[in-house]
């Protein structure tokens, strides 16, 4: 790997960082749901689907897929923060809801890519 391929994952990854810290300003959790989470994994998997598909169709160089997929959309999803808050919630007791979290979590996150990816065919 390059230098410049470093570089844009790390100014990408500090662009989706910042998103990331955004929506939970704006979207805070609701009780003991972890929805700032959730909103940002389903969010990141329809835009990882999207854009997948969309380097794909344009022939995009690995640098911006480097940019887009591992930069912006890694430092913005939150898969390991969705990891810790179940891990909690099942410390808690909250078995419930820490099941509701992760069915909804996997089927509504592979659902948003797969629509990315429709979206893009569609288009296009």
């Amino acid at each position: 790997m390059t230098t410049g391929y470093w570089l844009v994952v790390a100014v990408g990854g500090a662009i989706g960082s910042m998103g990331r810290a955004g929506i939970s300003v704006w979207l805070p959790s609701v009780g003991a749901f972890p929805l700032t989470t959730f909103a940002v994994n389903l969010l990141g998997s329809f835009a990882i689907g999207l854009m997948w598909a969309t380097l794909a169709r344009i022939d995009a160089s690995a640098l911006w897929s480097a940019f887009v997929i591992t930069g912006v959309l890694g430092g913005f999803t939150t898969f390991s923060s969705f990891s810790l808050e179940t891990l909690q919630l099942f410390e808690q007791g909250a078995w419930q809801t820490a099941l509701l979290y992760v069915a909804l979590s996997l089927v509504t996150c592979v659902l948003g890519a797969g629509l990315g990816v429709g979206l893009v065919k569609l288009v296009g």
